[in-house]
């Protein structure tokens, strides 16, 4: 895999570390928890901005606790734009240009007609205010088949909003297969999340450990979607980093 493409998540401790070995980018996770930006900004930035030493490529992973941007009550939707507003902030201020949301969903809240629509509407006005040199990457998580997403970002239909398709959470929560999302998604994808599970619980396992085909899956993506990113989202991302980088296997750059 290209590195220039490849970053790994702060969820793993090490990650500067790896980032600044290997050449890659990282993906900041630590205001996934929104209080992050709040009480303790103080010592969250100082550890976040430690991370990005050396490191070029950055992505900021936005607060998505109680987050719907998918809302139909007015005041649900204006704290996930304050939320998001705050996380858009914090990326310019890193020197990130990519900035992942999650689509909202919950399956025993929305039907999926209300999530789609609501999206579209939430995302059109909020994109007015977003700038121009930031893209957002809308990714799934409890959403069952990928046309969800998908009409949302094409309803959207703007270039600053793309796909972040997350296989770990499709292995878990569709019952259709990661590949057949990313062939019906590919044109809308800008961005992946890659991690390995057995199906039944979101494990973030390492990209040899699981039931989704990996190889063939990242393979017939760079086919599919060159211009993607990627992100190793795993609590030790070390070996998965090399298998894509070392292992002859796996090595295609």
């Amino acid at each position: 895999m290209n590195r220039s493409k490849l970053y790994i998540s702060t969820i793993d401790a090490n990650a500067g570390k790896i980032a600044r070995k290997y050449g890659l980018g990282l993906e900041i996770a630590e205001y996934c928890t929104a209080y992050n930006m709040d009480e303790h900004f103080p010592e969250t930035d100082a550890a976040v901005r430690k991370q990005l030493e050396g490191i070029k490529n950055r992505i900021l992973h936005a607060p998505f606790n109680e987050l719907f941007p998918c809302a139909i009550d007015p005041k649900a939707r204006e704290l996930a734009r304050y939320r998001y507003r705050q996380a858009i902030a914090l990326a310019r201020e890193y020197g990130a240009a990519k900035i992942v949301i999650h689509g909202g969903y919950h399956p025993r809240i929305y039907y999926p007609i209300w999530y789609t629509e609501q999206s579209v509407l939430f995302w059109r006005a909020f994109l007015k205010e977003l700038p121009g040199d930031v893209t957002i990457l809308l990714e799934n998580v409890l959403e069952e088949e990928p046309q969800m997403l998908l009409d949302i970002v094409n309803g959207v239909d703007d270039p600053r909003m793309a796909v972040c398709l997350d296989v770990g959470h499709v292995n878990v929560y569709s019952k259709v297969p990661a590949m057949d999302w990313m062939e019906i998604c590919a044109s809308r994808i800008g961005h992946f999340h890659i991690h390995n599970n057995d199906g039944s619980w979101d494990t973030h396992s390492p990209l040899d450990q699981g039931s989704i085909p990996m190889k063939a899956l990242l393979t017939r993506a760079e086919s599919l979607c060159p211009d993607a990113t990627y992100t190793l989202e795993l609590m030790d991302a070390n070996s998965s980093v090399r298998l894509l980088l070392e292992e002859s296997q796996w090595n295609r750059n």
